[in-house]
């Protein structure tokens, strides 16, 4: 049996011990195309073969921009990284000017893209780039070398044994990749992952995920490019878990349907999406049946695991699993047992309502510079506590510093920022990763983060306060999509909220309101009474210093697109902030 020590090592371990026929699925021309271990491996080394003949050496970086998940993507990261270089992956969605910064700090060699939209970008700053010496894309484009080109320069085996050599020189702690962070603010950051840190983490993660090996199916549609959905990818192959690859975030649904998956991953903004959406159908039902639907769904909130609630509501909740919740089951594929939830804060109604609905929401908690996870909740061995983001995984210490901050060791932990030992020295203090999250860890050993360290800020009256907290209990009306806490060195904190248009247009029609301009409606004083009445609601769970005063409605949609979230859908205050200074000034009087 193949001992895993490096990433390349897990589809090799994957044809020996479940040989699929099916272990990467794309939707093609309205058709799913499966492809084999086998298949995969034999392009994989093909690429190694051609890349080879493109002159790629140790430690060369080659770079993958996708706008979706596709099997391409993880067939060049093993063809990648056999050859002893290191895959960049680089968010499809940042800024041109950010693209020339990561290929040019990685002094990326090659560069691999999924479609004409990243070409374009590609093609605007490659004579900034002058480590660059050519551009590949997935798709056929006219004006673009497709990737073929190069499978079919490493079509000759001849070179294989070369291929083998570079393999056995790869160890353990060769750098595997190169993660350049988001970032909510500044420069993105190079975050240097060798192949003990992600296979450490992905082995210790497999055994908090309930699946059957070698006979499961998942959806991934979270940007693989970034660590977490990466990291799953090469535990599904570790577990024989057969990908699909989601074709796009607007046909999600679709393709819950079609994979019928028993996992997946998410973040807390797409399951917050789900049951705004499942809610909205839930109240567009009348009479008995309207009843029902919130009698299952009022039960569903007051769930608790290992049937602390006893055996009467354990009894209830069978019915509403048999006469409701198994027709939420049946929207999202109707096999789903578990989905993995991570990259900011959950809210614990929702854990409990999919939980209840028979969908085991696990939250768990890490960073790019963990590889990811620290700590997961799972559903045996007591292992799951809502409000909390789980026990640790194997091997993994933390220590809570005096401020409250979470710092880290572990074999996940990073080698560093990539040509930057300053920021580096910052964060690795005494061998231990400090976060910049706050949290606590309790006598059973369950991790809670309270919130971000950089996030928390001080009133002019000297008042701490916590904006995570604050948002989430805000983001539970249905009537705000988005909302951003304000306030740092102001006398009070108040709020920019990015209305749920659909949601409110639907409200404003019911209540005689005939406005069809997002600019509008935001300013309707009948709106604004209304969303006054939310925040006062979601303000009674708050110390007094710590109460919203004011708020401002946003016209526009916040997107990753328009530069208000980063592509795990966190907020990028700073430019959320800048976009709507005008606001800003309003609520705090400044000319």
């Amino acid at each position: 049996m193949q001992n895993i020590t490096r990433l390349f090592d897990f589809p090799y371990y994957a044809l020996e011990t479940y040989n699929l026929d099916d272990c990467f699925l794309d939707k093609r021309n309205g058709q799913w195309v499966a492809m084999s271990n086998q298949e995969y491996l034999d392009k994989a080394n093909a690429i190694s073969r051609g890349l080879l003949r493109l002159g790629v050496q140790n430690d060369d970086k080659i770079a993958l921009i996708s706008m979706t998940n596709r099997s391409e993507w993880n067939v060049m990261d093993t063809g990648i990284l056999q050859l002893g270089a290191q895959n960049v992956p680089i968010y499809p969605t940042i800024s041109e000017e950010d693209y020339a910064y990561v290929l040019n700090h990685s002094e990326s060699k090659y560069c691999f893209v999924s479609c004409a939209e990243v070409l374009a970008k590609v093609k605007a700053i490659q004579d900034q780039v002058p480590s660059l010496k050519e551009v590949y894309s997935f798709d056929e484009l006219g004006d673009c070398n497709n990737w073929s080109e190069v499978l079919a320069l490493g079509a000759d085996t001849s070179n294989q044994d070369e291929v083998e050599k570079r393999k056995a020189n790869v160890t353990p702690e060769t750098l595997a990749t190169l993660i350049y962070t988001s970032g909510t603010t500044g420069r993105p950051k190079g975050v240097m992952l060798s192949h003990d840190n992600v296979v450490s983490n992905a082995k210790a993660s497999s055994k908090r995920l309930p699946i059957a090996k070698g006979n499961s199916r998942c959806l991934s549609f979270l940007p693989v490019c970034h660590i977490y959905e990466r990291m799953m990818v090469y535990l599904y192959m570790y577990n024989g878990v057969s990908i699909y690859y989601a074709e796009s975030m607007e046909k999600i649904s679709d393709n819950l349907k079609e994979a019928q998956p028993h996992v997946m991953t998410a973040v807390p903004r797409l399951l917050e999406k789900v049951y705004d959406g499942i809610l909205a159908k839930g109240s567009a039902l009348t009479g008995v049946k309207k009843k029902l639907f919130f009698w299952a769904v009022d039960l569903g909130l007051k769930y608790e695991p290992y049937g602390q609630n006893g055996w009467w509501y354990e009894k209830q909740l069978g019915l509403a699993r048999k006469l409701i919740f198994s027709k939420w089951q049946e929207a999202l594929g109707g096999h789903l047992k578990v989905i993995s939830s991570g990259s900011a804060a959950l809210q614990p109604r929702l854990a409990r309502v999919f939980n209840a609905a028979g969908m085991g929401v696990m939250e768990g908690y890490g960073l790019t510079e963990t590889s990811p996870v620290l700590s997961v909740n799972e559903m045996s061995n007591n292992g799951f506590r809502i409000g909390t983001v789980g026990k640790l995984i194997d091997q993994v210490e933390i220590k809570i510093a005096d401020d409250g901050e979470i710092c880290a060791k572990g074999p996940g932990v990073m080698q560093g920022y990539y040509k930057d030992p300053e920021k580096t020295a910052e964060v690795m203090i005494n061998g231990y990763f400090h976060t910049g999250d706050i949290g606590e860890i309790d006598e059973d050993g369950f991790l809670k983060i309270t919130d971000r360290k950089k996030e928390m800020f001080k009133t002019s009256g000297g008042k701490y306060v916590a904006p995570q907290l604050l948002e989430n209990r805000f983001k539970q009306s249905r009537f705000i999509e988005q909302l951003m806490v304000v306030g740092e060195g102001e006398k009070m904190p108040a709020a920019l909220i990015q209305p749920d248009f659909p949601y409110l247009f639907e409200w404003a029609a019911k209540n005689g309101i005939t406005i069809s301009e997002n600019s509008d409606i935001v300013l309707n004083e009948k709106v604004l009474a209304k969303y006054q009445e939310e925040v006062n609601l979601a303000n009674e769970a708050f110390a007094k210093w710590e109460k919203v005063k004011q708020f401002r409605l946003t016209p526009d949609v916040w997107s990753i697109e328009g530069g208000h979230l980063t592509p795990t859908m966190k907020l990028r205050r700073k430019i959320i902030k800048e976009k709507y200074i005008p606001l800003y000034n309003d609520i705090y009087g400044h000319s």
